[in-house]
């Protein structure tokens, strides 16, 4: 680990105190001033903000959390997504309605957790705020992460709101004091090549107030761009160089980038005074009922700073669907926010992780060796096995699972909240969740395979997805003829449909039947038991990949989205606490036997 060099040790050393801190208020009541004085999330629907506040209670009982401090779960208002941005307003209008204008004196941190997270279903029934990582004891969460990261503001921050996403990391070093006392809004900001800088957001800073030197900066920004191209970077002004200087040379690798490099500087979480988030709240209140989506970066962000521009009012390839209301909100938004300042905290020596993708969960956990260095990520986190050797493959990650002797796990793999049982191979760079796997079974790389509890008719059954880690879950077509285009592991999923016996028909897909996916297609066999689900998916996967007849005739089937609306959450709970119980009996056991 050496190699990785000073900065990611800064990193390293940092973090770990933060870690230190949040695990010393954990199952304690905080002081006044000593933590956030209210932690919201946000819930798409009904279903996940009961999903999130179910486990939200069981970490409160088991002393996993901070106690003294007001835990919320705001659910978007029904109707058209209204996106992170409404989303935003939505819980500046739930505070007022709960708290009066005592909202206002608090110190509040916001995580936007309301998607389905079809880039990464394995967070999708129980919530990404919600994702296991592989370190900890019991296992730490994202929501434990986001808390121990964040853990140094609150006493540094006047009244106002903290707004950060449920997918993404901040690692930083820094000997200053990171403050939240400015009017306006203030963002943290991440130096990045220009490739990640296409997709988020840029700043365009001010270059009087800004060197690229140190560890910490304060400056004004002039512009912020959401998303932008390269040459639109360029024409604007926020391609920075990355100079050597002798503040530098005491961290070898104090940068990702190259010395003498080009950089752009990114956006992650930012915070809103109070008084404009009162104003927030008053335009929130203006327009009645939101019915188009707003985003808290691209919508709050692009709108500030003294060379903001108003084109963006008219782009919409940054919303799921247009709306006629959007182009209204969009100008009226601009309007209210002209000349609120957006101040930036440049953050030198800091790296931003995103987990919002199979692809970008597996590295993070598996490969990135800066990040398991940084955050002392392990192979195996409170989990049980026979021998690491013979059961696990390289840089492998297995989270509050069981393996029991005579499986064996691929490099690149992950395992949570599963049992593999003896005679399971299980091939590279898959991942395995809430899964019990008791038969043979050759589980080919690339896998992915998440089993959920579904009630239907009061009775609890069960039904495992298996796609593709590279399989776009998000992708969609209009007409059913164009279904040849949507690919389940590689292969058509019509051909796949042949294989199993289906009918394509409109009928095939959930929701709204406009548009086909794999997201809505009825696919997936309902079972009796966990195992059984798991077998019958996997003799899906394998008429697939072997081209052979594998009838789905007699079953009931449902679509990954119809899987999240019947979701037992309870049930699926209850599996990982039977898990976590064995392992601790496991454990209890060879302590004697010692």
């Amino acid at each position: 680990m050496a190699a990785l060099g000073g900065r990611s040790a800064a990193r390293r050393a940092d973090t770990g105190r933060r870690l230190e801190r949040f695990a010393a208020l954990r199952g304690r009541a905080v002081r006044p001033g000593e933590f956030w004085d209210l932690v919201a999330i946000t819930a798409a629907d009904a279903e996940q903000e009961r999903a999130f506040r179910l486990q939200l209670a069981a970490k409160l009982r088991g002393g996993e959390l901070p106690l003294g401090v007001r835990y919320h779960v705001f659910v978007d208002p029904p109707g058209p997504k209204v996106g992170n941005g409404g989303s935003t307003l939505h819980v500046l209008q739930c505070l007022q309605n709960l708290y009066g204008d005592k909202w206002t004196s608090f110190i509040v941190l916001l995580i936007h957790s309301g998607g389905y997270s079809q880039r990464l279903p394995n967070a999708s029934a129980l919530g990404k705020i919600f994702t296991a990582l592989p370190f900890g004891d019991p296992v730490y969460q994202m929501l434990e992460l986001k808390l121990a990261m964040y853990i140094d503001f609150p006493s540094h921050m006047k009244p106002g709101i903290l707004i950060t996403c449920s997918d993404d990391i901040e690692l930083y070093s820094t000997t200053e004091t990171i403050m939240f006392d400015k009017p306006g809004f203030t963002a943290l900001a991440h130096p990045s090549d220009l490739t990640v800088g296409t997709t988020h957001g840029v700043f365009v800073l001010d270059p009087s107030s800004f060197s690229g030197k140190g560890g910490l900066e304060y400056t004004s920004c002039r512009r912020f761009l959401h998303k932008p191209d390269v040459e639109t970077m360029r024409r604007c002004g926020a391609v920075c160089v990355r100079r050597s200087s002798s503040q530098l040379d005491s961290f070898a690798d104090y940068s990702d980038l190259e010395e003498d490099s080009e950089c752009v500087y990114t956006d992650s979480i930012f915070y809103i005074d109070c008084s404009t988030a009162k104003q927030l709240l008053t335009f929130y209140k203006q327009i009645d009922t939101l019915c188009c989506e707003i985003d808290a970066y691209g919508d709050f962000l692009q709108a500030l700073g003294c060379g903001a521009t108003q084109d963006y009012r008219k782009n919409t390839s940054d919303v799921t669907k247009e709306e006629s209301q959007l182009a209204e909100v969009r100008q009226k938004l601009c309007s209210l926010l002209k000349g609120t300042s957006l101040n930036v905290i440049v953050l030198n020596n800091s790296k931003f992780y995103h987990i919002g993708t199979t692809q970008e969960y597996l590295f993070h956990f598996t490969s990135d060796s800066k990040l398991k260095f940084e955050l002392n990520l392990l192979p195996e986190t409170f989990s049980v096995s026979s021998d690491k050797d013979e059961t696990m493959g390289g840089s492998a990650s297995v989270i509050q699972s069981i393996l029991e002797p005579g499986c064996f796990v691929g490099p690149g793999s992950v395992i949570e909240y599963s049992r593999i049982g003896p005679g399971v191979l299980v091939g590279e760079n898959c991942i395995i969740s809430g899964s019990c796997i008791n038969l043979d079974a050759d589980i080919p790389s690339n896998c992915f395979l998440s089993s959920l509890s579904v009630k239907i008719d009061d009775q609890v059954k069960y039904v495992s997805m298996v796609f593709s880690v590279e399989d776009d879950l998000k992708k969609n077509v209009e007409l059913l003829s164009d279904t040849n285009s949507l690919r389940f592991f590689g292969v058509s999923l019509r051909e796949c449909l042949d294989l199993w016996g289906v009918q394509l028909s409109n009928q095939l897909f959930s929701g709204d039947s406009s548009r086909f996916g794999l997201w809505t297609a009825r696919i997936f066999p309902v079972c009796s038991s966990l195992s059984e689900s798991v077998r019958m998916s996997l003799s899906m996967l394998n008429s697939v990949q072997r081209v052979s007849a594998f009838t789905l005739n007699g079953f009931k089937l449902l679509s990954v989205e119809e899987m999240l609306a019947y979701k037992d959450v309870e049930d699926m709970l209850k599996f990982r606490n039977q898990i976590h119980d064995e392992i601790c009996l496991q454990r209890q056991k060879e302590k004697c036997d010692l």
